[in-house]
């Protein structure tokens, strides 16, 4: 007589079910009014705001670990609760992640934080004249290595100037180049680009950097007195074709650039391919780098790819 020995049964799978999953729930709720309403979080105490929106994006990922933990708890419940925050962060960004881009246009413009730092100013200024725009600028130029930018794009870009810390290079002739005054040195420029479609105002301009400290928040306040001066500069401006662009240190969602924002749209938002994060070069997390335009339409935005520096070019094609 042979013995038999009976397999232990499996354990019965977890049902799902509308009973758990209720404080999963409540953080699904939370993270789609955190979106919904991040224009009421203050910036009284360490600007935590504009820290907010500078990240914005990001805050699609809290979604994940939630989603993860409804899985596992087999929480009904929870699973639907999160369909709110995915469709949130899909009206504010779902639009961003596609490629909008068009061909043609009249004018091309290159904007780029070089890093004073940076250990080859010259295949630098090489790639980004490689990119074919009619218009490149620079900012955070050191004073010392100013001349290898100036001899790296002499031949495809004979009219230049250099305003402190920024600069601008043109296939056509400048006029009427001016620094602007957003600080005590100058790190803003403006001046007019005769296109032979028209002539075209562009800004240039490098904010103040902002820093994220325990002690004190999201240190930013030099910037935002700085882009009230440069918003009170664009906004007396008389050219009905105006092109800012510059390392604003903030992205377009901070509500600190709505100086900006309200006057002048966003290349990147209007025609731009994804969310186009520029800093840092390495690994992207935010979109600092910036091209507003007014009186023109924004064609096609992009990035370019990394040099020396620490940040990512920008680029945009207008229509006049």
């Amino acid at each position: 007589m042979t013995a038999t020995t009976e397999r232990p049964a499996a354990p019965a799978r977890r049902a799902w079910t509308w009973r758990r999953g209720r404080v999963l729930a409540a953080f699904a709720v939370l993270t789609a009014l955190l979106l919904l309403a991040h224009p009421l979080v203050p910036n009284q105490v360490g600007n935590a705001g504009s820290l907010l929106e500078t990240f914005l994006p990001w805050t699609g990922l809290l979604v994940v670990p939630l989603l993860a933990a409804a899985l596992v708890r087999r929480s009904a419940l929870a699973l639907v609760s999160l369909l709110l925050p995915a469709l949130v962060w899909g009206g504010f960004f779902g639009g961003r992640l596609f490629d909008k881009r068009e061909h043609g246009g009249d004018l091309t413009v290159v904007s780029h934080n070089v890093n004073d730092e940076n250990p080859d100013p010259a295949g630098t200024a090489r790639a980004l004249a490689a990119a074919g725009a009619q218009v490149i600028a620079l900012e955070e130029l050191k004073k010392s290595e100013i001349p290898k930018y100036e001899d790296a794009l002499a031949a495809a870009y004979p009219h230049h100037s250099v305003q402190g810390t920024v600069g601008v290079w043109s296939t056509f002739p400048l006029r009427d180049t001016r620094p602007v005054a957003i600080m005590p040195w100058t790190r803003a420029l403006r001046t007019t680009v005769d296109t032979p479609k028209g002539p075209v105002a562009v800004f240039v301009a490098h904010l103040p950097s902002v820093r994220v400290r325990l002690d004190a928040g999201f240190t930013a306040v030099g910037r935002d007195e700085a882009m009230n001066l440069l918003a009170d500069a664009v906004a007396a401006e008389s050219a009905p074709r105006t092109v800012l662009v510059g390392d604003f240190n903030g992205t377009a969602d901070d509500r600190a650039l709505a100086p900006i924002t309200t006057r002048l749209q966003s290349a990147q938002d209007e025609a731009g391919d994804g969310f186009g994060f520029t800093w840092p070069a390495g690994l992207p997390l935010a979109r600092i780098d910036q091209v507003f335009v007014s009186g023109v339409r924004t064609v096609a935005a992009w990035t370019l790819p990394a040099t020396g520096s620490d940040h990512l070019p920008v680029a945009a094609t207008v229509a006049f």
